[in-house]
């Protein structure tokens, strides 16, 4: 850094800074950076304060600051120039405010005080401490207001948040907030600032809450992302966690809990630390327990995350008393586990508790967490091993300690074996071997002897252990013996055992292996047996009987036989059924006898169970005891399994034969039963043939399982033919049995509850098989036969979807095909040849079936077949159909459907299956059969009129039979009367069905069909009946029944006519209906059904409007079919005729339902396409009505109807008059157009732009959009109210130009043409209309035309013809302003068109304007016309340019002087457009010169003088324009423009406004011709220099006109220089002093500034020195000297070395100005003096040290020549003050001269040293007490700056004295000597202190100060006091050593005489405490 600028910078302090009181831009928390420098302090002062009352109203604690920081003395203080110790205290006062501030931050009042903080001291860091608000836009603010570029600044790392303007993220807080540990830090000094700042307040401080909130949210999730926690982290978080425990606030410790356990969790710290920790939080617990359950959750994250052990027992004697510590950790424990605080605490606790002191408390507190905690993840184990290790280690207590113990322990080990009694027991039981001395087995059974179930640890003798153990114990004598002692017990109902103990033994040892200890537990069982479970008691004597066998082992026999005897006990199965049926059926299997010994262990056994009471009860086992089945085991040895299990099985049978038939003969019975049936069908039979059926089936499946299989096999066959010999001995009922089990598997009802699965359907083929095979012929031809359900059975199988099912059907098929007879033989004989394919799969049966199909057919119809078995035929036979399958299948439906009538609703599912299958058979192919045979067509009909379900997943029979309605079958009926009897029957369905199924299957089916139109307008409206003569009698009647039904609100329908329900549901039916057959066949029922509708009565007629919304929904659909693209139809498919469109008319009008309407609507939009002339004639009523109804309605479905109506209805209208009846057509547009316009106001919003957008787009909007828009504008200027009058104007403009911006450009310029043209037409006035209409009245046609249906003048007054016209030529301007309309290039001609209707209306209106000036609507002209040539604008900015420039030529010679300035006006906007001009464009424009030189020179005289005078404004401002857009490549063109301004500004006459004009066009034109403009500089130069303060437009011009000229030709300008130069100086002082044009300030410093720069130094330099010359006098230096300061600050280096001594001799001059020009007044010689040494500071800072040594040498000597006066010394003086300030350390350089004259000034201006005065004028004593401020301020800045040791010891001689002696120069008087001294001497003797740094000199100056506290003065001793504390303060802990020579001083002046003096003692000895960090007090 070698320039010195830059070192300088390097040095400067921020009060030095040049532009602190002049920026341009201002650090502002509320105002824009610009904004706020215009601001002045005053006005942040008053906002401040403003801001402070709204903060005392919220919180009355920032009282305090309103003396302080809000003070009006603090409005003149400026902080940049107080000392360190002053701004040390004021950062502390902000820093307070701005802590109490935080919380309120982000309110308004607050920042206004921020406001003024800034601006009065300079309040940036500080600021921060509102970074708890990061993520606010008001945070961001405040980080703008920083200058944060510098890298070391501390928050440079937010500089990135300045220009974006967004919040700080909070990850980069997060990030920041770990890796920069100072911030950290911050942080946390923020909270305790804060916790400091509202330490005053009560209460949680809930203002800080949101402080303790970011403090917690931001360093916890910092602890969590910082990859490792250091120590160095750990240390500085360490003292905060600290405070934050021992704080009283909630949220701080709450906030501080949070960090401890994210410190627990993120690191494993030192067991010290954690065991502090530990201890302050439960020291914060105790102490103030507001937060019991956050404190003890974190020291249990604590104790989880760290070592176990390194929390010490201190924690524990301040956990305990916590009293809310139970409760908080009993609610705590129900969602988290608080196991590691109780692993800490309990043995603790078990330690206090079993030591004698403080015994209660702890006992107390174990026993709550006993009773409440729960002891999880080993915690009770560990309990009671501690319990346990504390007793027995108390041995040395004495016998009364053992006691006493005992008596505390008893409760606690109770509670605790109750709580948690396994944990004790399994401690006991491993503790028992672990005893070694006979002193702990003795405390081990006092311990035991504590525990409810003491009884169990006791010792027996006999096996010296426990009787736990003993149960236990390998040997069986032992537990035999526990088991007998465990007897005694329970017979002596001995204590110390618990309930649990004693069941769990006895069933424990029942599982004992050795016989004899389960003998002696069973009798302790009988003994106890009324305490156990009967339940659990009797599943252990079961299992011990399954688990024992007895072939291996016979001595269990005996406690076998006596686990019966036991199970046999009544208080075992008293009352408990359903536990004697589990006893029975667990003692039956003991019945059957496996060995042949007669004297086994089983056979006992088997005997016992026999023979006990619940066997030989119960009725299955009744009287076998003493029976011969048990009694025949003993004699057939060989035999004796077969017979036992024989003799089981028939004595099974009898007895449930016993028990159904009550012992008698049932099988004869139930084969009588059976005998005249040919198929056994369960659905038919009754219960008890169902039970017996069931019985056979379930032992055929038994015997049949068994034989097939095992080594039991042949004993099953024998019992299986056992059973067919006793009970199926006939071959026929054992063919009827297996047949029955051939295909019940199929039976879904399950009447036999018996399930047939595969296998046994196929082992009973196979038997059958078999069977059949060794049949005789003759039975085989009986089974065969057409009666025999054998075949049907077998064909049925083969349909199963089981492959082994079918092969065996098939292989028993086999057996019958030898039966020729049969009349299956066909089938079968066609099956047996395909096996392959029927055993591969079931599908090719009914192909197969087809050869028997009748016979099969006629099985299925018998009444006794199974309905499962004819469904499984049916589904075989699926595929096939026809009209023979149907007639045999009849009896089968007509049966079922009697059955399912509501006489008999009960039908089996195989039923219900079997009636959908025959209902099927209804198909195409049976379809003649329906026709031919009116029964099956009466079934069917009765099929569909059934309406039962008895089954959920199977479908309504109603449904089934609709189904069958199909396309197919419907079409097949071919007559079309049973096709009308169908639909018929079911419009009848609909109508008489609840069922919503049924409706949506008809809808279906009829939706599916193609029916003919006329089948159903048959049913809409039956026949006309012939008419019939009739009585008089029945007339009357007739006509009374029509009064009635009239009066009644519901009429019966006339005879004849067709019900409304049934019209309403067929026409529903219709609405979807897309297969109908000639559906014009249905229009004129359609329409007498509608003329119904309308005859009815008003009542009814409301009722039927959904009906005439069905009918004309209907006539829409036919129409659409017949018409699909809307175009005309033939007169042969519909006569136009049958259209009757009056009706739908007279609909529309008479309902007043929106839907009616809408259908209407669209049916009316429909016909238009096919019949128009009908619709033609109804059109107004039809719009008329839409207006008023439907396009109010807000939904969808209206503006559907609408856009269809007008799409329909509109081009029919427009396409009948493109003929002759053009007028007529457009008059009823214009019409229709008014409806939509009149009903717009009600219509909702959204909808209003579409509805208009479908209208016009179909109208055609180059046609009809002006009448649309006209008619809008009518009804605004005609309804507004005047209420919101702008705002609906807003809102209404706003919409038609959204209106107008549907449709493209040339239709929108189209209709602002028309809308000119018709408003040309319009009369001037309401009078005037009338005056033109009534001579023509006889003219006017009876037809109105579609310009008088717009705006009627009759009915409408002048006032709203006026509004009518300014809204419609306003809103053209706002349109042609629109966006689409920029770039339109292509649309010339329709602009031109534009532009002159545009000029033709302006010339209209411009002669309104001439008619009406005198009238009272002479205003409203002139607002026209205005709003005319705002169109004419908008209108210019849309022309091309070379159109644009022809017609402004044009505009130009008009001879309106207002259409000329408005010409050149719109030529001044388009040349300020800056466009790209092209050269032929260009060369036109310059032609228009002169045009405007003309109006420039001349004037019409016609015209006011002063409309002349602005158009020749106008016209000098555009030949500006021309000039700044075309000059500068066309300069000859404008030199006729410069001598024509020039001419104008010469002129005496000439106005001064136009003078401006002209002036301000010579700038523009003198800048751009350059050269060619020098021949008139004199008379511009000289014109400028003219008395100009007259007019202040004209002074402005002048200036800049000046500066123009200046800056274009400054080598020109130096004959006019010095003249220029004294006009700008006296014209700076008129603008400083006037405050209303500040635009002349800034013109004149641009001209400075232009001179300043532009002008070369060889020119400026004499021509200043001169002017300086002849201005010394008037005291106008200021601009002078700022002109020469820029100069020198523009100058090159080589420039300011040539000039330099011409610059220094200037400089001596101006210098010595106070010494030549004072006169006394020292204020003003002060303010120019400043000026010159500012001046020269600007060389100063451009010279090098080499060149600046001589310089201010010479200036030193030219202060010291004795000649002149001694003012020189003053100015010299405060010059070497400013320089020390600009060059800082640099001028210690040159200051070596100075000490000796300072000292001896320094004397010499000491009144106490010399009585003679220095200054020879009268004001010697000011210019002394200037000198004297100047000399100390300047060595101050030596001092301050010193980096060289600049004061040396012989410096430092000889200036001390001087120095200190002027403490007691009182010069100037007491007031100037107490602001001297504080702000200019105390100041340089600290600083000097500094710069000495010598502890000697310290010493001698701190003596020579201490001596002028002794002086006589009071005010001496003050100052000297100051100074004391000044040196104290510098020096710091250096001034230690001066202290002891100090305190004697103070100690005296503690006593002066002065109070004022004695208070500022008591303050520099709290100060001096204060600096040095130590007490004073105790040295006085």
């Amino acid at each position: 850094m070698t320039s010195l600028a830059h070192q300088l910078k390097r040095l400067a302090l921020p009060q030095n800074d040049p532009n602190l009181l002049t920026r341009r831009e201002v650090a502002s928390l509320l105002f824009d950076p610009k904004d706020a420098s215009r601001m002045d302090r005053s006005t942040f002062f008053a906002l401040g304060c403003t801001g402070l009352e709204e903060l005392m109203g919220i919180e009355p604690a920032f009282s305090e600051f309103q003396e302080t920081l809000f003070s009006q003395a603090s409005v003149g203080m400026e902080r940049s120039v107080q000392s360190k110790e002053v701004n040390k205290k004021l950062d502390a006062g902000i820093s307070l405010f701005l802590t109490r501030l935080s919380p309120y931050f982000l309110l308004k009042p607050a920042q206004k005080c921020i406001e003024w903080l800034v601006h009065r001291s300079a309040v940036f860091i500080a600021s921060l401490f509102h970074i708890h608000l990061y993520n606010t836009k008001v945070f961001v603010r405040v980080i703008q207001l920083f200058n944060l570029k510098d890298p070391t600044n501390r928050w440079n790392w937010l500089e990135g948040l300045q220009k974006p303007g967004v919040p700080l993220a909070r990850g980069t807080l997060i990030t920041h907030c770990y890796k920069d540990l100072g911030f950290m830090d911050f942080i946390c000094t923020l909270v305790t600032k804060s916790i400091k700042g509202y330490s005053g307040h009560s209460g949680n401080c809930a203002q800080l809450r949101v402080i303790f909130s970011f403090y917690a949210s931001t360093i916890v999730p910092a602890l969590d992302a910082v990859e490792k926690v250091s120590d160095t982290i750990i240390s500085k978080l360490l003292p905060y966690v600290q405070k934050g425990l021992k704080s009283s606030l909630t949220d701080y410790k709450a906030a501080t809990y949070m960090i401890v356990c994210q410190l627990a969790v993120k690191v494993v710290m030192e067991s010290q630390l954690v065991d502090t920790l530990a201890l302050q939080i439960s020291k914060s617990l105790c102490k103030e327990p507001v937060l019991p359950k956050e404190g003890l959750g974190c020291l249990i994250v604590l104790l989880q995350n760290q070592k176990e052990g390194t929390v010490g027992p201190k924690s524990f004697g301040q956990l305990c008393a916590v009293t809310s510590l139970v409760p908080s950790l009993q609610a705590m424990a129900a969602v988290h586990d608080i196991s590691p605080l109780l692993r800490y605490l309990l043995p603790h606790l078990v330690h206090a508790t079993e030591e004698p002191s403080e015994s209660t408390r702890h006992g107390t507190l174990f026993e709550s967490v006993l009773q409440g905690l729960p002891l999880s993840g080993g915690l009770d184990n560990t309990v009671a091993k501690m319990l346990l290790e504390e007793y027995l280690s108390q041995s040395r207590l004495s016998a009364e300690g053992v006691t006493s113990l005992n008596q505390r322990l008893l409760p606690l080990v109770r509670l605790f074996e109750s709580k948690h009694p396994g944990a004790l027991y399994m401690v006991l039981e491993g503790h028992v071997g672990d005893l070694s001395s006979a002193e702990d087995n003795n405390l081990f059974h006092q311990f035991i002897s504590l525990s409810m179930s003491s009884g169990k640890y006791q010792i027996l003798g006999d096996s010296d252990t426990s009787l736990v153990l003993s149960l236990k114990h390998p040997l069986p004598s032992v537990r035999h013996m526990a088991v007998e002692h465990l007897m005694g017990i329970v017979t002596s109902g001995q204590g110390g055992f618990d309930q649990a103990f004693l069941k769990e033994a006895l069933l424990e040892r029942m599982k004992d292996d050795v016989p004899e200890v389960v003998a002696a537990t069973l009798k302790a069982l009988e003994l106890y047996v009324d305490h156990l479970d009967p339940e659990d008691t009797v599943s252990c004597l079961l299992s011990l009987l399954q688990r024992v066998d007895l072939s291996n082992a016979g001595n269990w026999c005996p406690v076998l036989k006596e686990a019966v005897r036991v199970l046999d006990e009544p208080r075992l199965l008293e009352g408990n059924s359903d536990l004697k049926t589990c006893v029975v059926w667990g003692l039956l299997p003991f019945l059957v006898v496996t060995s042949a010994l007669p004297d086994s262990p089983d056979l006992q056994l088997a005997t016992c169970v026999a023979q006990s009471t619940i066997i030989s009860q119960h009725n299955l086992t009744q009287g076998w005891a003493h029976g011969k089945c048990i009694r025949k085991w003993f004699h057939n040895k060989c035999r004796l399994l077969f017979l036992s299990l024989r003799t089981l099985v028939n004595a099974l049978l009898r007895m449930l034969w016993r028990v159904l038939w009550k012992e008698a003969d049932g099988t004869a019975c139930f084969l009588c039963c059976l005998s005249g049936e040919t198929w056994w069908n369960p659905e038919k039979l009754d219960t008890n043939t169902c039970c017996y059926l069931r019985l056979l089936c379930r032992l055929f499946d038994v015997l049949i399982t068994g034989a097939g299989q095992g080594h039991m096999a042949a004993s099953f066959k024998a019992l299986m033919k056992l059973l067919f010999q006793v009970h199926l001995s006939d071959p026929l009922e054992l063919f009827k049995f297996l047949s029955l089990v051939w295909g019940y598997g199929s039976n879904l009802g399950d009447q036999l509850d018996c399930k047939v699965n595969a296998i046994l359907q196929t082992q009973a083929l196979y038997v059958g098989r078999a069977i059949l095979s060794a049949q005789p012929g003759k039975t085989l031809t009986l089974l065969a036969s057409g009666s025999s359900p054998v075949v049907l059975s077998l064909l049925a199988c083969l349909s199963s979807p089981v492959r082994e099912v079918r092969r065996a059907a098939t292989a028993t098929l086999q057996t019958l095909a030898q039966v020729d007879s049969s009349p299956f033989h066909p089938i079968i004989d066609r099956l047996l040849k395909t096996t392959e394919e029927l055993t591969t799969g079931p599908t090719h049966l009914s192909q197969k079936l087809l050869v028997g199909l009748e016979e099969l057919l006629l099985g299925v119809q018998v009444a006794n077949c199974p309905a499962y078995t004819a469904k499984t035929i049916l589904r075989a036979l699926g595929e096939v159909n026809g009209e023979s399958v149907l007639s045999v299948l009849m009896p089968v439906l007509e049966r079922l459907l009697e059955q399912s009538g509501p006489e008999n609703p009960t039908v089996l599912k195989d039923e219900a299956l079997l009636m959908q299958l025959v209902l099927g058979k209804y198909n195409e192919q049976a379809a003649p059969l329906v026709v031919k045979d009116q029964d099956c067509l009466e079934l069917f009909i009765k099929a569909l009129g059934t309406v039962s379900k008895p089954y959920p997943d199977i479908p309504c029979f109603q449904i089934i039979a609709l189904e069958q309605i199909t396309k197919a079958f419907y079409s097949a009926l071919g007559d079309e009367k049973v096709q009308q009897r169908l639909l018929g029957v079911m419009f009848d369905l609909l109508v008489e069905s609840r069922s919503p199924v049924c409706a949506q299957t008809i809808s279906s089916v009829f939706k599916g069909i193609a029916v003919d139109g006329e089948l159903v307008a048959n049913e809409l409206a039956p026949a006309e009946k012939p008419k019939v003569t009739v009585s008089v009698q029945q007339t009357r009647r007739s006509k009374m029944l029509q009064r009635k039904a009239q009066d009644t609100p519901q009429a019966v329908p006339k005879e004849g006519a067709v019900s409304w329900q049934r019209v309403t549901l067929i026409l529903e039916l219709l609405q979807h209906k897309k297969k109908l057959k000639r559906p014009q066949t249905l229009v004129p029922a359609l329409f007498s059904l509608l003329s119904r509708c309308l005859e009815t009565s008003t009542v009814e007629r409301g009722n039927l409007e959904y009906t005439k919304q069905l009918i004309l929904g209907c006539l829409l659909n036919v129409c659409q079919k017949l018409s699909p693209d809307g175009g005309p139809v033939s007169k042969d498919v519909l006569d136009e005729d049958k259209f009757n469109v009056e009706v739908v008319v007279q609909c529309v009008r008479m309902s007043d339902m929106p839907q009616t309407h809408h259908h209407a609507l669209l049916l009316l939009g429909s016909v238009a396409g096919i019949f128009p002339e009908k619709v033609l004639h109804n059109i107004m009523p039809i719009f008329t009505f839409m207006g008023a109804n439907i396009m109010r309605l807000d939904d969808t479905y209206s503006f559907q109807v609408i856009n269809k109506t007008v799409r329909t209805v509109i081009p029919a209208l427009i396409k009948s008059g493109d003929g002759e009846s053009t007028a007529h057509m457009e008059a009823v547009v214009t019409r229709i157009v008014h409806v939509f316009a009149d009903a717009l106001p009600h219509v909702p919003e959204h909808r209003r732009l579409p509805i208009l957008s479908q209208l016009m787009t179909t109208l055609g909007p180059a046609r009809f959009l002006w009448v649309l828009l006209l008619l809008m504008f009518k009804q605004h200027a005609t309804q507004t109210n005047a209420t919101d009058k702008d705002a609906a104007l807003e809102r209404d403009v706003e919409f038609w130009i959204s209106v107008c911006c549907e449709f493209e450009v040339e239709e929108q310029l189209v209709s602002l043409i028309k809308i000119l043209k018709y408003l040309m037409a319009l009369p001037q006035d309401k009078e005037d209309g009338e005056k033109l209409n009534k001579p023509a009245m006889h003219l006017v046609s009876e037809k109105e035309k579609a310009e008088e249906l717009i705006f009627n003048m009759e009915a409408h007054s002048s006032k709203e013809l006026r509004h009518f016209k300014f809204l419609s030529v306003s809103f053209m301007a706002q349109l042609l302003a629109a966006g689409s309309f920029v770039g339109m290039d292509s649309l010339q001609k329709l602009q031109q068109s534009l532009l002159e209707e545009i000029l033709c209306y302006i010339h209209t209106v411009a002669r309104c304007v001439e008619e009406n000036t005198d009238k009272p609507t002479g205003k409203f002209w002139r607002a026209l016309l205005n709003k005319a040539y705002d169109v004419l604008d908008k209108v210019n900015a849309l022309l091309p340019t070379d159109t644009f420039i022809t017609v402004m030529r044009g505009l130009m010679g008009n001879q309106l002087p207002s259409v000329r300035r408005k010409a050149m006006e719109l030529l001044n906007n388009k040349l300020q457009q800056k466009t790209q001009w092209q050269e032929e464009q260009v060369t036109v424009l310059l032609d228009l010169k002169g045009d405007l030189l003309a109006i420039v020179g001349r004037g019409h005289g016609q015209v006011m003088e002063e409309e002349q005078a602005i158009n020749r404004q106008t016209a000098l401002y555009s030949l500006k324009l021309l000039c700044r857009s075309f000059g500068s490549d066309h300069k000859e063109a404008f030199v006729p423009v410069l001598n024509q301004a020039v001419e104008i500004v010469v002129s005496p006459e000439e106005e001064k406004n136009v003078m401006g004009s002209a002036l301000l066009c010579i700038a523009e034109v003198a800048s751009t011709l350059k050269a060619l403009a020098i021949p008139q500089l004199p008379s511009v130069v000289q014109t400028s220099r003219k008395e100009v303060l007259s007019n202040e437009i004209y002074m402005l011009s002048a200036v800049t006109a000046l500066q123009r000229v200046t800056e274009t030709l400054p080598h020109f300008i130096s004959p006019y220089l010095q003249d220029t130069l004294l006009q700008v100086a006296r014209l700076t002082r008129v603008a400083e002093k006037a405050t209303a044009a500040p635009q002349l300030a800034v013109r004149l410093a641009s001209l400075r500034t232009t001179m300043a720069t532009k002008v070369p130094p060889r020119v400026l330099l004499p021509t200043l020195t001169k002017c300086y010359s002849k201005m010394v006098n008037s005291k106008q230096l200021g601009p002078l000297m700022s002109i020469l300061k820029e100069h020198i600050g523009h100058m090159e280096k080589d420039q300011l070395t040539s000039h330099q001594s011409e610059l220094t001799y200037f400089f001596l001059i101006a210098l010595d100005f106070r010494a030549q020009h004072c006169q006394g007044d020292l204020e003003k010689t002060k303010e120019i003096e400043g000026y010159v040494i500012d001046c020269l500071l600007a060389m100063v800072m451009k010279l090098s040290e080499v060149s600046f040594r001589p310089l201010f040498f010479k200036l030193f000597d030219w202060c010291k020549t004795e000649s002149v006066a001694k003012d020189r010394l003053l100015t010299f003086y405060r010059l070497s003050d400013s320089i020390a300030d600009r060059l800082k350390g640099l001028f210690v350089l040159f200051a070596g001269h100075l000490v000796k004259p300072f000292s001896d000034l320094l004397r010499q201006t000491n009144v106490t040293k010399t009585d003679e005065a220095f200054f020879d004028t009268e004001d010697n004593i000011e210019k002394r007490c200037l000198l004297l401020e100047y000399i100390l301020d300047c060595l101050h800045k030596i001092c301050l700056y010193d980096t060289q040791r600049f004061v040396s010891k012989e410096r430092a001689d000889s200036l001390m004295t001087p120095l200190v002696d002027q403490l007691e120069n009182t010069l100037g008087g007491e007031e100037v000597y107490q602001t001297r001294v504080t702000k200019h001497l105390v100041p340089c003797v600290g600083q000097f202190c500094v710069a000495v740094g010598d502890d000697t000199l310290w010493k001698t100056l701190n003596y020579q100060i201490l001596l002028k506290t002794r002086h006589s003065s009071s005010k001496v001793r003050f100052s000297a006091l100051l100074m004391l504390l000044e040196l104290a303060s510098k020096l710091r802990e250096n001034y230690m050593v001066l202290l002891p020579e100090t305190i004697p001083f103070l100690a005296e002046l503690m006593e002066d005489e002065c109070e004022e003096v004695e208070h500022q003692v008591q303050k520099v000895i709290h100060e001096m405490e204060t600096i040095l960090g130590e007490p004073l007090q105790s040295y006085f």
